[in-house]
């Protein structure tokens, strides 16, 4: 008989492509996601991970029971909606995935919420883009995920995955205090044109919208400075690198020296949570949908420029 323990350990590793990765999403430590292959190798008399460099790889033997051990998560998952449903309250393990700045401006409360209304919960809240999230949601590694989009560049959801938007939050353009178009009332999309740019590394929906926006004027956007955090963009405007589009979710007062102006095509992404459709029913889904809807900002702003 196979530990469940640790056929999830191992599947974890497929997933994540490294047992350091595969530990922070299980909330353990690599030794002990480590041990727990190390014991299911010995259980099973047979080398799962080999060394590859600096990482593993899985050989075919741990692929066969990776494919068996998504079954039987799968079937663990089910009744555990089951029975949660039928004690009807939230009870066991909830994981929450969600992006940066939601993360900050939206999650605490949230989070908050959650520990007082449901104390038998236990709760875990993992930072990841929208990307994997939306995946890690339809492989079942997360219970739920807040993630978000924009209208021309829509996220692909997995099949059997439910979603409930929350609102949209607003984009606003960041400039130096000094900078030409800190007097304008509205800026306008060609009046970017020849602009140096902050934005967040490739691969991530921000840039995707950037560099859309930029070739709707007929150039690309000449970025000076990736940051992945949109909390960095003040700071690193104010001292003249660039200029920066940020949502307003989870921003924090502007700096002396900064600025931040409207833009007329009115950007601005919409924020929605997934979970997979089969786990529609459990309590604790439901009670965290509730308390995403009651923290989400009354305007839909998250914060006025």
């Amino acid at each position: 008989m196979f530990d469940l323990a640790r056929l999830r350990a191992l599947h974890a590793v497929a997933v994540y492509g490294t047992v350091g990765a595969a530990a922070a999403s299980l909330g353990y430590t690599p030794s002990a996601v480590s041990q727990q292959i190390a014991k299911l190798e010995r259980e099973t008399r047979t080398v799962l991970l080999e060394r590859q460099g600096r990482g593993v790889v899985l050989t075919d033997a741990a692929h066969t029971l990776v494919e068996a051990a998504q079954e039987l998560l799968s079937i663990v998952e089910r009744t555990e909606v089951a029975l949660e449903e039928q004690r009807g309250k939230a009870v066991g393990r909830l994981t929450i995935a969600a992006f940066a700045t939601a993360v900050r401006g939206l999650m605490p409360g949230v989070m908050a919420d959650l520990t007082v209304s449901c104390p038998e919960l236990d709760l875990r809240l993992l930072d990841t883009d929208p990307y994997p999230a939306a995946e890690m949601v339809g492989r079942g590694e997360v219970d739920l995920a807040v993630v978000q989009d924009w209208p021309s560049t829509p996220l692909a959801v997995p099949p059997d995955v439910s979603r409930e938007v929350f609102g949209h939050d607003p984009v606003d353009l960041l400039v130096p205090a000094g900078h030409r178009l800190a007097a304008c009332d509205r800026v306008r999309p060609e009046e970017l044109r020849g602009e140096r740019w902050v934005s967040v590394p490739p691969g991530n929906i921000c840039h995707d919208w950037l560099t859309r926006l930029m070739r709707g004027v007929g150039e690309e956007p000449l970025i000076a400075v990736q940051a992945s955090e949109f909390e960095s963009y003040p700071t690193l405007i104010a001292n003249g690198l660039g200029i920066g589009l940020v949502p307003r979710l989870g921003r924090g007062p502007m700096p002396p020296g900064v600025v931040a102006k409207a833009v007329s095509t009115a950007p601005s992404r919409r924020v929605f949570a997934l979970w997979r459709t089969r786990s529609s029913r459990r309590p604790a889904i439901r009670l965290a949908l509730e308390a995403l809807r009651a923290r989400w900002p009354s305007r839909e702003t998250a914060g006025g420029p």
